[in-house]
């Protein structure tokens, strides 16, 4: 049960972790998102230099240089993709970029498929996955990816999403999509890399000391750009960009943990299951940031919640 519950973690931490993006984001400020990428980089950052400290296994420059050339497609995808979608948090309301950003869970969760298919590391999908696997995936593949298309062509039709939104209509649809593209790479490559039978030998602890410096380097960068662009020093240690852009950098590592671990364990179902915590992002959007719901959303939202729950049983039927 324990790829269940660390997914279930991951979305709640990613979920909360969209809220407090939002909230840090000030739509008149075109480097919002860089600044919560110096956060990003910073949170990770320390908790890398943590685990290398205290991680019972010894690594060497030389070891550390080549587990991050292993995992870099990952990484890369992952930096990028988060990036470009704090961006698009300037034009567009949580609860319409977080399931067209999170369908990426959908397409990697079918890349991963195919790879272990082709390679022969799976024989077929029923005999790997139960009847409630297979139904619990495809009603949160499908409710994910409804989503995404229902608030598409909402915002093609409006063309005036929030505020920025108003300036590029349909356009500002390129951030999630974006993002979508890059969170897939990534993601797949993480279901290949950290699949315990058929990874690259890179453990958990391994990924999460890789991703935390490589995101802390882009923090880095992110941080002498907006020297170098703004003419003066941004200051992190502000308290209102703690108690915004720090608690989402804390949420935001929280989930990372439990996805590396979820992902390790169960690659083809956690990957799906993870990317659905854009239920969490839309709930939170509609009783917090007071965005406003339509019925075919909640409908869907049930679906993926549905699908979730088959999970849930299909997992500790397995066990028992």
């Amino acid at each position: 049960m324990s790829w269940f519950i660390f997914a279930l973690a991951a979305m709640l931490g990613w979920g909360f972790a969209d809220l407090f993006y939002k909230k840090s984001t000030d739509e008149t400020d075109r480097y919002s998102h860089l600044r919560i990428a110096v956060w990003v980089g910073l949170v990770m950052g320390l908790a890398s230099g943590c685990l290398l400290i205290f991680s019972a296994k010894t690594y060497t420059f030389s070891t550390l240089i080549q587990n991050a050339i292993k995992y870099s497609p990952a990484s890369l995808g992952y930096i990028v993709s988060m990036i470009v979608g704090y961006a698009g948090i300037r034009y567009l309301e949580m609860s319409i970029i977080s399931p067209v950003q999170n369908a990426s869970g959908a397409l990697a969760s079918g890349s991963v498929i195919i790879f272990f298919l082709i390679s022969g590391k799976i024989r077929s999908i029923r005999d790997e996955f139960s009847l409630l696997d297979i139904f619990g995936t495809a009603a949160i593949v499908f409710g994910v990816i409804a989503l995404a298309v229902a608030e598409k062509k909402n915002t093609e039709k409006t063309e005036s999403p929030v505020n920025g939104g108003r300036r590029m209509g349909a356009l500002a649809l390129i951030f999630p999509i974006s993002y979508c593209l890059f969170d897939t790479l990534g993601t797949a490559a993480d279901g290949i890399i950290l699949d315990e039978k058929t990874g690259l030998g890179l453990g958990e602890i391994d990924v999460l000391i890789i991703y935390g410096f490589t995101f802390a380097f882009a923090g880095v960068l992110s941080y002498l750009f907006l020297a170098f662009k703004t003419r003066k020093f941004y200051n992190p240690f502000a308290v209102s960009e703690i108690k915004t852009k720090g608690t989402a950098a804390l949420f935001e590592e929280a989930g990372q943990i439990f996805y590396v671990y979820a992902m390790a364990a169960n690659p083809v179902l956690a990957a799906p299951m993870i990317a659905s915590y854009c239920i969490v992002t839309v709930v939170l959007s509609a009783t917090v940031l007071k965005e406003k719901l339509k019925p075919i959303q909640y409908l869907l939202v049930g679906l993926v919640i549905f699908g979730i729950i088959l999970l849930g049983i299909s997992e500790g039927l397995s066990e028992a």
